[in-house]
């Protein structure tokens, strides 16, 4: 494990202010597991936008990995159920269309108001996702680097 790896982290703006704290749970739990890994950062509107942009940053062989985060809310219509599996799925498929590893931090509560408790509660919860979420990148990443002798994307 000689080289430093790259991630990418995609971000969904709606809710940016607590989505955000994924990426900084991410980033800060990668700096102490990897010092030397870099992390990119990528916004899109929404969490329907992620798995494209996964796939595309997926398809440069830049990548070790791509971490992906939204929340989907539940706005008293069905249509939230249709997005969050649409993001799983596509997420997913990135990932096997690909074989760079694609993590996601993306959350889908039930009855979620934007009130400060319920604020509050999701902002340290997206913390301790995106913390996870670069506990299970780095696994990988290595379990890559052991087994196969370079990171998936170096060899895509």
């Amino acid at each position: 494990m000689t080289k430093s790896p790259t991630f990418a982290f995609i971000k969904a703006r709606w809710h940016a202010e607590i989505v955000d704290q994924a990426y900084a749970g991410f980033t800060q739990r990668l700096a102490e597991l990897l010092p030397a890994a870099k992390v990119e950062s990528f916004d899109v509107p929404g969490a329907f936008e992620m798995p494209l942009l996964a796939k595309k940053l997926a398809e440069t062989g830049r990548f070790a990995g791509i971490a992906a985060s939204a929340l989907v809310v539940d706005g008293g219509i069905y249509r939230h159920d249709f997005v969050a599996q649409a993001v799983v799925s596509g997420l997913m498929d990135a990932q096997m269309a690909t074989g760079v590893p694609v993590f996601s931090v993306s959350l889908t509560p039930h009855h979620f108001q934007p009130k400060d408790e319920h604020e509050s509660f999701y902002h340290a919860h997206f913390v301790h996702k995106g913390r996870e979420a670069a506990d299970a990148a780095v696994q990988v990443y290595e379990l890559n680097e052991r087994v196969f002798g370079a990171s998936v994307s170096a060899a895509a």
